[in-house]
């Protein structure tokens, strides 16, 4: 933590240099022990077990799994530390909880909870990680932690202050998942279940049975291409390069060179193409294009012909997501295709409909996304204040 011993922002009052201590001499910590693999259940009626930062979400020990036989626990209001991959990571819980291996609990106030986000955020124990397969710390890495401390009374200030923030930060996050479940909702309600004709929820004056068409009927659609990583003159051009991980962003990592989309299959796609993603982990996920670029074969660029709504589209195929992967790719793994995209059916109203129920999806993901930037906004500022508010 360098030698600075007083914060960059202070509340009024406080002055002096905050004190230097060891981690393990002013908190308790208890390392996990995990229980034997028989005793794991989906029981909810029995014991909560946090076994590492998947059971955390956004701050919280969520309950995903339980466990008959208590091993190492962790009490209402401990600090959960996970010690195994991703190292660092710090959370709270509103339950006594069984602890495994890949966490520790640590009993702490606010201030100290605030200051073990920061050391996440400062990487402060990648230097203790060790494991070629999994990044771990253990007890005496955590415990001989060195930090520095001010008196009780500028921490409390200093935790009530981050507390309020994350509590801001929590009802921000509470509006968004509303937003989004309310939209899945709509998803659901606002296209025909299969082997219907209409949906279960429709605008005024509409009355018509909507038409079952293959994807590939109502437009073209192309993939891309790479072009060769080892020619240096192919990339750093002014020619965006959209990966699956991009389809809804407005800028790109990579540009390529004229030359470099010369000298490969890459397409050119234009703003508000549809861009779907063929491959990996991003397979199924579903975007309209926010730049004009080239596309690599990971995508699909999907091009409506008229009469034919992209954002209508767009959403069906998100709303169609778990079913194409559950149905064309076992258990999450491999590719789909072109081939198979465009043999989707999906029902199809009059293109008075399309519009209306696609301006009604846009308005309802601009909603969404000016959530997240609120969000995003929040966490920044959160951020900014840990790099400042302690030493």
């Amino acid at each position: 933590m360098g030698s600075k011993r007083v914060p960059e922002v202070r509340f009024k009052g406080f002055s002096g240099e905050w004190e230097e201590s060891i981690l393990g001499e002013i908190v308790q910590i208890t390392m996990g022990q995990s229980p034997k693999g028989e005793n794991y259940t989906k029981n909810p009626h029995h014991h909560i077990l946090v076994q590492g930062n998947a059971d955390m979400k956004n701050g919280w020990v969520t309950p995903r799994l339980w466990t008959t036989q208590i091993t190492k626990k962790a009490k209402k209001g401990d600090i959960i530390l996970s010690v195994r991959a991703p190292v660092g990571d710090v959370g709270k819980t509103h339950y006594d909880v069984v602890i495994g291996r890949g966490v520790a609990a640590i009993k702490g106030n606010e201030f100290i909870y605030q200051l073990l986000l920061k050391m996440k955020v400062d990487d402060f124990w990648v230097k203790f990680s060790t494991g070629s397969t999994f990044e771990s710390i253990n007890s005496t890495d955590i415990k001989a932690a060195i930090i520095r401390v001010p008196d009780e009374l500028e921490q409390s200030r200093i935790g009530n202050f981050f507390k309020q923030l994350d509590e801001t930060i929590a009802l921000q996050q509470q509006e968004l998942d509303t937003l989004k479940q309310m939209k899945q909702g709509f998803l659901q309600k606002m296209f025909p279940k299969e082997g219907e004709s209409v949906p279960e929820i429709r605008f005024p004056g509409f009355v018509e049975r909507w038409e079952a068409k293959c994807l590939g009927e109502i437009s073209e659609s192309y993939s891309g291409g790479t072009p060769s990583v080892d020619n240096k003159t192919f990339y750093g051009g002014n020619i965006p390069f959209i990966r699956s991980a991009e389809i809804n962003s407005k800028t790109t990592e990579l540009y390529i060179t004229e030359e470099g989309f010369n000298n490969s299959s890459s397409k050119m796609v234009s703003v508000g193409d549809i861009l779907y993603a063929l491959y990996g982990a991003t397979s199924g996920e579903v975007g309209i294009s926010k730049v004009n670029g080239a596309i690599n074969q990971a995508l699909l660029a999907i091009k409506p012909k008229r009469g034919y709504d992209s954002y209508f589209i767009t959403q069906w195929l998100k709303k169609q997501k778990s079913s194409i992967v559950n149905t064309y790719l076992q258990g999450g793994q491999g590719n789909l295709s072109g081939s198979i995209v465009k043999k989707l059916i999906l029902q199809i109203p009059s293109d008075e409909e399309q519009t209306q129920i696609g301006n009604f999806f846009k308005q309802l993901d601009k909603t969404i996304a000016l959530h997240e930037q609120e969000l995003d906004i929040l966490k920044q500022t959160k951020k900014a204040f840990l790099q400042k508010m302690f030493v």
